[in-house]
This record gives C-alpha cells, sequence and structure tokens, in this order.
C-alpha cells in the first residue's frame, strides 16, 4: 500500500467525518463532546470544550444563536437538542478562571475598529497569534453596542470581565476614536501592519471602500478583504439577520488572513474547511425512540441542572460506526478502520523493530460484513488479506498464525483425504459432488448419504472429488500455497472430464467462482431445491428454530433462498435473525480467526449464539460446530433432510474437534474407496496402529494446544522404538519428544490396557540437540 492508497482508504472511512452540528457551526465548536460532557453532568468538561474553539465564551456562550440546532440529527426523531440552551446553561453557572496561551510576540500590531463581537473576536484570535491589538471605539464605553443589543442575556458585568482578560493579554483601548472618520484608516495603515473593521457595531464611515448594491461595504467572505489591502471587515447581518455566531466567525476568519497578510503568503490556500461544511457522517436512528426537547421551566433563566442534564442527554452523540456495531474484531481493538488502515500501512513500512499490527491484520475473519455495512462499502477483509500476502511475500510472517490451518490443508490435499472417481461403474460424469474437507471431517455419514442421494436423483453420472478448495491458503496470503492447491483441484476435475461440481460449502464455491471461472459450479442446497427433495417423515415436528445463514452467502440471496424453500417443503418453522441473510454474521471460523486468535473467535461464536435464545439451524458444517462450541444447541439442515436414527439428539452434538476432523476424512475415504469402488486400502503407516486413550479434560487442552492425534502417535511410536524416553519413577509415567515438522512436542504418556494414556502435551518451536 503507498501513500495514495493510504489516503484513499482513510479517506473511505468517515467515522472522523464531523458530526452535522460541527460541520454547521462556522467556529466548529464541537458540539458532541460539550452535550456529552453534560449528559455525564461534567459541566467543567463541557466548559473546557467550549473554550478550546470559542472566542469569548463568556459571552458568545450567553447569545449564541446556534444555527448548528437546524441540522441537529436528533430533529429527525423528535426535536433538535437545543444546543444554544445549553451553551447558555454551561457559562452561566462560574467557572475556573479562563486561559489563553499566547505565540510568542510577533512585533506586529494590529488595529481593531469597533468593539462590537467581531472586533472582539478578531482581538482574541490576534492576540492567540501573538500581535499586539488596539481597539478604537467611538463611544465612551467597549462593548457598549453588545450591551445595547443583549440587555437581558448579557450583564455589563461580563462584558468587562471578559474585556478585561483580553487587555491583561495586551490589548490597548482607545475610547472616544475617531473610527468612522475620514483619514482612520490611511493612519491606521501607517501605523500598524494591518486594520480590521467590526462592522456590526460601527456605521460605514467616509473610509473610500467599495460597496455593494445595498450600500454596504464589500468584503469578501472567507477572507474578509475590502477593496483596500491591508483593511478587513466583518459582522454584518447574514440573510437579514443578526447571528452572533457568525459576527465572531468573521473575527476569526479576518484575524486568520491579517496574520497571512503580514507574513505575506497566500490569503485563500488551504482554508476549505473554515466555516460550515458538508459531512459525510452517517448515524443511523431507526430504532431512535422520538423525544421532545426538555424546555426550561422559567425561560428568561435558562435550564437548571436537572433540565439540562435532561436535555443533554437526549443528544444522539451522533457517529458512525456501522461496522463496528456489528464486528467482534473491530470493535475489540478498539479503534475503526480509518484508524486501522494507518496502523497497518504503518506495520508494513517498518523495516526494523516490533510489527504491532500483526494481531489485527491475522484476526480478521475476512468475512466482509463490515463493507455490507458500510455507508462507504470500507472492505476491511481486503485490506487485512492484501496485508498478510505482503507479509507472507517479504518473510515477515510469524510462523504461528496460520501454519496450523496450511497443515491441516495439506493434509486433505494428501492421499489420506484427496480422491476423485467416477460413481461407481460409470466412466463419465455430468456433474461431481464435492462436499468439502468441514462437513467431511464433521458429519462423513451425512456425506455419504447425499452422494447416494445424488446418485439416484441426477442423471449423466455423478462422481466424487474429495479434497479442499484452498481457501486456507487464500486467507492467509500465502500465494505460492493456493495456486498449488487450485492446480490439484484442477488436475483432479480434469480427470473426471470438467464435470459440473456442486458444492456442500458456500466458502468453497466462493473460492472456484472467484479464481476458477472456468469451472461450471452449483450449490447443493440449489440442487435439492430444484429436486424437491428429499423429504423425510416426521421433520415438522421439529420445534421453532432460528436459521443462521453462513457469511460466505451474504452475496448469494439464491442459496439463501434455496434453503428456505427447502425448509418450507420440510414444514420446519425457522425464524430469522436481525443479522441475517446480506448482513449476517460470520461464526469466527472464516479467515482463520480461530487459528491466529482462538480467544477472539470463540468470543465471535458467542456473540453470535447470543442473538437468539431459540436452537439454531445451520447450513454449513463449520458455523454448526463452531456455535455448539459455544454452548449452543444448532442443527445442520442435513440433519433433517438425512435424520439418522442413531442420532436422537442431534442438535446436542460436539464439535468433534481437529482430530476427529482428520480422522473422519480418513475413514471418509476409505469407506468410500471400500464400499463403492471396492478398491484396496492404502497401508496404515505403524504409528497409526497405536491407540490412544484421552480424558476429556485432556482433550480440551490438546484442541487449544492445535495437538492431534497424529502427533501424540508419532511422539510415542519414536520413544517406543528408539527407547528416547524419560521414566519417572513415582508416577510409573513417560516424557518424550519428537520433532515432525517444524514444532517439536513433548508428550507425558503411560502404557493403559489397550494402548497408551496421555496425560499431558505441549508443542515449542526449539529444537533440541543433545551433545
Amino acid at each position: 500500500m503507498d501513500q495514495q492508497e493510504l489516503r484513499r482508504r482513510e479517506d473511505q472511512c468517515i467515522q472522523d467525518e464531523l458530526p452535522w452540528c460541527a460541520a454547521a457551526c462556522p467556529l466548529h465548536i464541537d458540539v458532541r463532546a460539550f452535550v456529552g460532557h453534560l449528559a455525564r453532568s461534567d459541566r467543567k468538561e463541557a466548559l473546557g470544550t467550549l473554550r478550546r474553539t470559542m472566542p469569548l465564551p463568556n459571552i458568545l456562550g450567553r447569545i449564541c444563536d446556534a444555527p448548528c440546532e437546524e441540522h441537529c440529527k436528533r430533529s429527525e426523531a423528535g426535536e433538535a437538542i437545543r444546543i444554544g440552551a445549553l451553551e447558555r446553561y454551561c457559562v452561566c453557572q462560574g467557572s475556573e478562571p479562563q486561559k489563553l496561551l499566547p505565540l510568542p510576540p510577533r512585533g506586529k500590531r494590529i488595529a481593531i475598529a469597533g468593539s462590537g463581537l467581531s472586533s472582539l473576536a478578531a482581538a482574541w484570535d490576534c492576540l492567540r497569534k501573538g500581535y499586539g491589538v488596539c481597539i478604537f471605539e467611538p463611544g465612551k464605553r467597549p462593548g457598549g453596542s453588545l450591551a445595547e443589543g443583549y440587555p437581558d442575556l448579557l450583564p455589563w458585568k461580563v462584558i468587562e470581565d471578559e474585556i478585561a482578560f483580553l487587555v491583561k493579554l495586551g490589548m490597548e483601548i482607545q475610547p472616544g476614536a475617531a473610527a468612522d472618520g475620514p483619514g482612520f484608516l490611511d493612519n491606521c495603515l501607517q501605523s500598524f501592519g494591518a486594520v480590521y473593521v467590526g462592522l456590526d457595531s460601527l456605521r460605514a464611515g467616509p473610509w473610500g471602500l467599495e460597496e455593494d448594491d445595498t450600500g454596504s461595504i464589500r468584503v469578501d467572505p472567507g477572507t474578509q478583504g475590502t477593496s483596500r489591502e491591508g483593511v478587513f471587515a466583518g459582522g454584518l447581518p447574514r440573510g437579514g439577520r443578526i447571528s452572533p455566531v457568525w459576527q465572531a466567525a468573521e473575527g476569526r476568519f479576518a484575524a486568520n488572513s491579517m496574520d497571512r497578510y503580514l507574513q505575506r503568503v497566500s490569503l485563500t490556500a488551504g482554508r476549505e474547511k473554515e466555516g460550515p461544511l458538508p459531512t459525510r457522517l452517517f448515524a443511523g436512528i431507526t430504532d431512535v425512540i422520538p423525544l421532545p426537547a426538555i424546555e426550561a421551566s422559567d425561560p428568561p433563566k435558562g435550564y437548571t441542572s436537572e433540565e439540562a442534564l435532561h436535555e443533554a442527554r437526549r443528544c444522539l452523540q451522533c457517529q458512525c460506526l456501522e461496522c463496528v456495531k456489528v464486528c467482534v474484531y473491530l470493535e475489540r481493538f478498539g479503534a475503526y478502520p480509518r484508524k486501522y488502515t494507518r496502523e497497518i500501512y504503518n506495520n508494513e513500512s517498518i523495516v526494523r523493530g516490533a510489527h504491532q499490527a500483526n494481531k489485527l491484520i491475522n484476526s480478521c475473519s475476512l468475512c466482509g460484513l463490515c463493507e455490507a455495512v458500510c455507508p462507504e462499502g470500507f472492505a476491511m477483509q481486503d485490506l487485512c488479506r492484501e496485508a498478510r500476502e505482503s507479509m507472507v511475500e517479504r518473510g515477515k510472517m510469524p510462523p504461528s498464525a496460520h501454519e496450523f490451518a496450511l497443515q491441516d490443508m495439506a493434509f486433505s490435499l494428501s492421499d489420506r483425504f484427496a480422491l476423485a472417481r467416477h460413481g461407481p461403474g460409470l466412466k463419465a460424469s455430468a456433474q461431481a459432488f464435492f462436499p468439502g474437507c468441514q462437513l467431511s471431517g464433521s458429519q462423513p455419514d451425512k456425506v455419504i448419504a447425499v452422494y447416494e442421494y445424488l446418485r439416484s436423483r441426477l442423471t449423466g453420472g455423478v462422481g466424487l472429488m474429495l479434497g479442499c478448495c484452498g481457501a486456507p491458503a487464500w486467507w492467509a496470503g500465502s500465494r505460492e500455497q493456493f495456486a498449488s492447491c487450485l492446480e490439484a483441484v484442477m488436475g483432479q476435475w480434469s480427470s473426471l472430464g470438467g464435470p459440473k461440481l456442486i458444492f456442500a460449502c458456500s466458502t468453497c464455491l466462493r473460492i472456484f467462482k472467484d479464481h476458477l471461472p472456468e469451472v461450471a459450479v452449483t450449490s447443493l442446497w440449489t440442487v435439492l431445491d430444484e429436486m424437491e427433495g428429499p423429504i423425510p417423515p416426521g421433520t415438522s415436528r421439529e420445534p421453532s428454530l432460528v436459521l443462521h445463514d453462513p457469511c460466505t452467502t451474504r452475496s448469494e440471496p439464491g442459496i439463501q433462498t434455496s434453503v428456505r424453500h427447502i425448509l418450507g417443503r420440510l414444514g420446519v418453522r425457522v425464524g430469522e435473525l436481525e443479522l441475517g441473510r446480506a448482513r449476517t454474521e460470520c461464526c469466527g471460523f472464516g479467515g482463520l480467526q480461530q487459528n491466529a486468535n482462538p480467544e477472539m473467535a470463540r468470543e465471535t461464536a458467542r456473540v453470535r449464539a447470543r442473538r437468539s435464545e431459540e436452537d439454531y439451524l445451520a447450513y454449513c458444517a463449520m458455523c454448526r460446530d463452531r456455535l455448539a462450541s459455544a454452548g449452543k444447541r444448532v442443527l445442520h439442515v442435513l440433519d433433517l433432510l438425512f435424520p439418522d436414527p442413531r442420532v436422537p439428539d442431534p442438535a446436542a452434538l460436539k464439535d468433534p474437534g481437529w482430530s476427529r476432523r482428520q480422522e473422519n476424512r480418513s475413514r471418509l475415504k476409505d469407506r468410500f474407496l471400500e464400499d463403492l469402488w471396492s478398491e484396496p486400502l492404502m497401508r496404515t503407516a505403524e504409528h497409526r496402529k497405536i491407540k490412544l486413550e484421552i480424558e476429556p479434560e485432556v482433550r480440551v487442552l490438546l484442541e487449544e494446544r492445535r495437538i492431534l492425534d497424529e502427533d501424540l502417535r508419532k511422539v510415542i511410536h519414536h520413544a517406543e522404538m528408539s527407547g528416547e524416553k524419560f521414566f519417572h519413577p513415582e508416577t510409573g509415567r513417560f516424557k518424550a519428544a519428537f520433532r515432525p515438522r517444524k514444532v517439536t512436542f513433548w508428550v507425558e504418556y503411560g502404557r493403559g490396557a489397550e494402548g497408551f494414556v496421555v496425560y499431558n502435551a505441549y508443542s515449542h518451536r526449539m529444537e533440541l540437540r543433545v551433545s
């Protein structure tokens, strides 16, 4: 990812866009934070938020006309937040002395005519920027126009205190000055670097400045420049209406322009974000309950503390986070895609040092729900998968992240499971059933039942392909292994004459559609729907179930509809999850999340399982097993279509675990070869003849540590054959190690009645060398 792509992706995430209130405010007051502090009864922080952006907060906070309220999102569900009233409440409660930290003196002075709000705001900002400021006030008392304009809201004491604060910072005042007289501007420009004319408190004088059609001084919006160089102005009514916040804003704009003028830089460059802005922020209000505004019981006094609290708590605190709301992964890392994009970019740019974002990159399930719910279509899954691919290519991917899943994939591609055959007694296949490695590992009996059914109902011959589609390599970002896997699968497919493939797994279907478009494919559920069968008796007696769609069917509405048709014919009542169909969630298996971040995968499954109290119905083997591992009662649709009388309660079946999956796949292939094709079985390796006895609690430990029975057997076989083992005389147990690949396994075991009892096992990547 280069800088240009980084900025494009960051811009796509709209979480940092201003909420409507702040975007509409010409001063961009952080209204969301301000009201949020009030909603938490933290008036001190609320006042601090106002002071960070608002000039003369004790004055403007009392009289702000709050144009932001017209844009408040709350108005779409009730009435707009009374932001102006909340500002007034906040600044009227008394406060700590305010602070303004000016920059070092610049040695230049600015003249300001008038002492209205725009003039004082310009003075506020010029002082902050390090300029000397002198106010020329025609009247005897500065701030008089403010006192006259808002007699009920602005006590003289407040005006005097605010002006005294500016004087303390170095502002000079010349009362009774002829600021509206002839020669004023000429005199000022001889002694000052720039001049600001506050038209909110001064009537137009004989200044020689150009006027518009209405007779007002012509002022350039934004820069506040006039027809004379070095002279700036502002504070006129807008749309025929006096707006205090706009007066203050124009004073601020003019202060910026005078600063630029004195520094001899462009008056316009880079000022696009001054003043009201459009915003792309999205804030869903579908579930927001409409509420009216809180009215002050005594309007002249304004809100009481209790009234302000209730009003502030109506604020929606608008932000997007649509993706974070529905994704455990995005939520757990504590930020949102814009920030994650920067972290991933930095992670990729590191030449030396710790790669802090590796966990972030490898924990995404790549399900794409973020893209489905994002108003801008931000695809976190693409960002993470591309980062993984880059890490693999640069040799920066930690082997522990995906190695186990890739070895499991290698198993499924090996002669222990992979198989391609025409139907028994046939030499051609119009179709071939591809059950996938997970259904074969989880429910091998269902694979046999489905294949028999397809052979009995479809014409032209139905072949069988056992193997792996390569999804683990694709998720891991390993181009080389993925290409190798596709080549192996294509070899199987070609050996059958290129039949149309029928997939039980929607992930396999997706991989083939995206990467092998030359292969004709369809879903098992589409085929069963079109065949209108099977319909076993008694299915309609199933209690109410809730249907879970696999995340890989999110872009396959036809498959989702077919499953519902099938269930409808069976008479099964199914409910829908709120996050279903096009917004369905991942079970925690996708994208190898379970390998890279097991705890997050467990939480993902738990969250999905808690979406409904009803039993679930799944049509993905891995989804079924992941939800079952989260303690959810869950059926597979094949449990209804091909019920097994030996399993009275299939919804209670546990996740078989990694070792059993591999054994099931291997045995499934043997059963097919023996029963359908009468072919001799492969010779069993010696270590696989070892019988293991493993208590359930030890089995759980082994699953968590990703240690397979195959690994245990290799260690014990090596120890027993070589004699390289330790013996503990008190327990009578042995301990032995073996390194069949890049991992060293240690097993604590003893002799059992028919084999060996495993008490414990662990592994590490260190290599032990005995000298």
